[in-house]
């Protein structure tokens, strides 16, 4: 599946201010974060609820149809958790706006996206990709990411494969 994802750089002062907003629990640092990523994606931004703790413990954040994430908060996620490190929690935000923004497919979609905007950040990363000849100008535009994004500034959802298989009779 392709996607349409943000630059690196601007992936990188997402990831930044996310791990700040962790650290320092500093409100700008994450509605920094979650505009830059909602205005790369001609979005508004998501209402966010931060909560100690959702569904008992399971769930980490939810997001809703009309567009509110209710998150757990890194105060809270550092405590009575066994996996309670900053790449978790920051990933977890990753996976929620991939809900928020590609809301069809949501699950397998939100997964890919939180994956894909972590993968080539460290320095490292970056150079071995160049020296394998792949470059971001070389991948073919996301037709399939860009109808979800307008479907979603529109309101409307786009037609499922079903529906648009179905001929009339």
């Amino acid at each position: 599946m392709r996607m349409l994802l943000p630059p690196v750089r601007r992936r990188r002062e997402i990831d930044r201010l996310l791990g700040e907003f962790f650290r320092t629990h500093e409100p700008r640092a994450f509605r920094r974060a979650i505009v830059q990523m909602a205005r790369y994606y001609g979005l508004s931004a998501p209402r966010v609820t931060w909560f100690e703790y959702l569904d008992w413990g399971k769930t980490a954040g939810r997001t809703y149809e009309n567009g509110d994430l209710h998150l757990v908060h890194p105060e809270s996620w550092k405590r009575g958790r066994k996996y309670n490190s900053e790449r978790r929690w920051i990933h977890m935000i990753y996976h929620e706006m991939g809900h928020y923004i590609f809301w069809a497919n949501a699950e397998q979609k939100a997964d890919v996206f939180a994956s894909r905007m972590v993968r080539g950040l460290s320095r490292a990363s970056g150079s071995r990709s160049r020296r394998a000849g792949k470059t971001a100008s070389s991948a073919p535009r996301d037709r399939v990411g860009e109808v979800a994004v307008a479907a979603r500034r529109t309101g409307r959802t786009a037609p499922s494969r079903a529906a648009r298989r179905r001929r009339p009779r």
